[in-house]
């Protein structure tokens, strides 16, 4: 087991030998020049013997201090130079960002040749995933969470808010007759998709329906049934973009393919959503760099 002085104490000794001046290593320290001269005693003290000459002007070392010195500052020259090597791989590293299937899929990974023009210097290692990974286990760095509210236990920042719409191919539309009604969607096939969080209230089909049958009296669709089903939210949607149905699907998921016409609206009733939260632990050693993906992102909302 080592046995070492107090490293305040050795600090304070290195910063005075190397400027010659407790005025000098207590400014670079932060503290005063009697807490200087108090941890050299200290120090002094603890070696059993005195480290500088006592005179006004120059400060200098005695013998002992002076077979002290080479070795603190050494020491303390090859830390800096280890933390500053471990800085500068922090930023080389890829940060690891964790996200829902479908959000990574048709949101983020379009959205990455921007972050790479922006921030050239930080790549990006996306883990696209429904299970809910644990940021203590050190698996990723950030993580976007879909919940109706943000996680107590992290730090966390919404990024968006979405709502659930009908929405098809603008080719099966032509297909039929056009949509007045919320009735008029029980003659198209209906997609549905599994909710992996097995919420009751999410936005579904089925909710949607209640909601249109609260509007419309006449409105009923009991005896409609779900035309095509799915594991996965991400088959659904491609399904959806082949023009096999209509699914209840989040406008920020689906945002880039209502923007370029691959998909439409098929009607305006819409169910509230849930908050993208971007979450990473308290104190992280990656904060610089999860604030820039997080100001990023918030810009492109």
């Amino acid at each position: 087991m080592r046995k070492l002085p107090p490293l305040r104490a050795l600090h304070a000794f290195e910063a005075a030998a190397r400027h010659q001046s407790f005025g000098a290593a207590a400014t670079e320290l932060g503290v005063t020049p009697t807490a200087i001269s108090h941890q050299i005693r200290q120090l002094e003290e603890a070696c059993g013997a005195k480290l500088f000459q006592r005179r006004p002007r120059p400060l200098l070392l005695t013998s002992t201090g002076a077979r002290l010195y080479p070795a603190l500052r050494n020491g303390f020259d090859a830390l800096a130079a280890a933390v500053t090597l471990l800085q500068e791989e922090d930023v080389q590293a890829p940060l690891r960002v964790t996200s829902p299937n479908a959000f990574a899929s048709k949101w983020l990974v379009p959205q990455l040749p921007k972050w790479r023009e922006e921030n050239p210097a930080i790549p990006l290692e996306i883990i696209g995933t429904d299970a809910v990974l644990d940021l203590r286990a050190d698996v990723a760095d950030v993580a976007i969470r879909y919940a109706r509210k943000p996680p107590l236990d992290f730090v966390a920042r919404e990024v968006f808010r979405d709502v659930y719409t009908p929405v098809c191919s603008p080719h099966l539309l032509e297909r039929h007759s056009p949509i007045t009604r919320a009735a008029d969607l029980l003659r198209l096939p209906l997609i549905h998709y599994d909710w992996m969080n097995r919420d009751p209230e999410a936005p579904s089909w089925r909710q949607w329906l209640a909601v249109a049958q609260s509007i419309d009296p006449d409105f009923n669709p009991l005896e409609k049934a779900w035309d095509l089903s799915f594991r996965e939210e991400l088959h659904a949607i491609d399904a959806v973009i082949g023009g096999q149905g209509v699914a209840i699907c989040s406008d920020v998921v689906v945002s880039n393919e209502l923007k370029n016409g691959l998909l439409v609206k098929a009607h305006p009733l819409s169910l509230p959503g849930y908050g993208f939260y971007l979450v990473s632990m308290a104190h992280s050693p990656r904060a610089p760099v999860i604030e820039s993906f997080s100001t990023w992102m918030r810009t492109l909302s």
